[in-house]
């Protein structure tokens, strides 16, 4: 085999994969990274510590891929979680799995990733440049074989190829232009930029600007896996109140305000309250599954804080607690069942207020708490932004590229892998593994 001259676009997680893939497949690598170091999202993920596979079998791990699940069958299969925790412990990042089949590094250091990867690819030769980026993918036409200029890019995330049109390779990758003004002959580029999300790690969404040069269209990029605002002041004046063991639903508002029939998201978890809205892992994952431009009027959420309790015996609990002490203030009364703020929200939220003593609460007005605590209404305005998402939704639209190499179906010898590309998925470790899946396929597949 005669090795390719391949060059790799971004040292995050997929782009870290595909140049260990393509090294060990015997090509010459060169890795351009615009950041000082490379992994430098993988640093902040999990906390510091990495989560960076789930141990989950296959099927339920399609279950946790949001956005074109189909298209990274062939990525996945080839390279699923056993073969990147194997690659991990073949060099030197031993990991574990913890609760919910999260996978971490044994020191619970982030580092140790991208260091397993980093000197990797110090053994295979492969040379990785810093501050770096690239201006311009050089292509030329695969017809005439005279140098083809590329269509300047949209300002805009416009879907340039028709939907019903076949993608048809019209140009081939020639090289790389560089931000310092140099030129790189190469046959073979690996688009690994990431999305917009953490813009603090260098996720500026160059990708779909030197992708949109070359014809591709692109999903409109969105915030993913991040936390919401609410319209309403008590959930604010609940900031770093932390539940466990509670339920949320969310259901697109109409132009009235009313809640729609059937929930676009229902999950049971933990949950977290901000000084902008609510945060926490039920919330985060259900932010995947939410379309603030579909319906720029938001969402009603609906918090269940005893989901574990049927309604009926809620009633019944309430009657007890209340018999028990009934010259007790309602708020205090419910500091059994809640902390004191939640308590007091909830008295307040009631329409009987803190300080009515319970033995004037009716077998009515006991429906009515018990209802308040299982369905907990917010409305929810929007999100934080792509400062505060963890992924991002939308990208390269999957139509253009094949899922069996991640070779696009536009440019001859151009791949892409990881979060530039429309797919995205729950939290859990998910999204790093489609990193690996995709950044892996590409590699081994120029």
């Amino acid at each position: 085999m005669t090795p390719e001259n391949v060059v790799v676009i971004g040292a995050g997680a997929a782009g870290l994969m595909a140049a260990a893939a393509a090294a060990e497949k015997g090509h010459q690598v060169t890795v351009y990274e615009h950041n000082e170091k490379a992994g430098k999202k993988i640093y902040i993920t999990g906390k510091g510590r990495c989560n960076l596979t789930n141990a989950c079998d296959a099927e339920e791990f399609f279950t946790h891929v949001v956005r074109n699940p189909k298209f990274v069958y062939s990525a996945y299969y080839q390279y699923d979680q056993q073969r990147v925790m194997d690659f991990m412990e073949a060099n030197g990042c031993p990991v574990k799995v913890e609760r919910g089949k999260r996978v971490f590094p044994v020191s619970d250091h982030a580092s140790d990733v991208t260091k397993a990867f980093t000197d990797f690819l110090r053994k295979k030769h492969v040379r990785v440049f810093y501050n770096q980026g690239v201006r311009e993918i050089l292509t030329e036409d695969l017809e005439s074989a005279v140098p083809s200029p590329a269509p300047s890019g949209d300002p805009k995330y416009a879907k340039k190829a028709g939907k019903n049109k076949k993608p048809v390779q019209t140009k081939a990758v020639r090289g790389v232009a560089l931000e310092d003004g140099r030129t790189v002959p190469c046959s073979r580029v690996i688009l690994c930029t990431g999305g917009r999300s953490y813009p603090s790690t260098g996720s500026t969404g160059d990708g779909y600007r030197l992708s949109m040069d070359l014809g591709h269209s692109i999903e409109e990029p969105a915030p993913s896996l991040v936390p919401l605002t609410v319209k309403e002041a008590w959930p604010l004046d609940l900031q770093g109140l932390a539940l466990k063991n509670v339920s949320v639903s969310f259901y697109p508002l109409d132009q009235e305000g009313k809640g729609k029939k059937k929930p676009v998201f229902e999950d049971f978890g933990e949950m977290l309250f901000t000084h902008f809205g609510i945060s926490g892992p039920i919330i985060l994952t259900g932010s995947c599954s939410l379309d603030f431009r579909r319906h720029p009027e938001g969402y009603r959420l609906f918090l269940n804080l005893k989901p574990a309790i049927p309604s009926g015996e809620l009633e019944e609990r309430l009657f007890r607690e209340f018999a028990l002490a009934p010259g007790k203030k309602l708020a205090n009364a419910l500091r059994s069942l809640f902390p004191q703020r939640l308590a007091e929200a909830v008295a307040d939220l009631s329409g009987l207020g803190q300080d009515l003593e319970v033995r004037k609460i009716d077998a009515q007005g006991i429906h009515a708490i018990a209802g308040l605590i299982q369905a907990l209404p917010m409305t929810v305005t929007g999100t934080r932004g792509f400062a505060e998402a963890i992924v991002t939704r939308g990208g390269i639209s999957t139509r253009e590229i094949n899922p069996s190499t991640m070779e696009s179906k536009l440019v001859q010898g151009l791949y892409f892998a990881g979060e530039v590309i429309d797919i995205d998925a729950h939290t859990g470790g998910f999204n790093l593994q489609l990193a690996w899946s995709t950044g892996h396929l590409a590699g081994w597949s120029v």
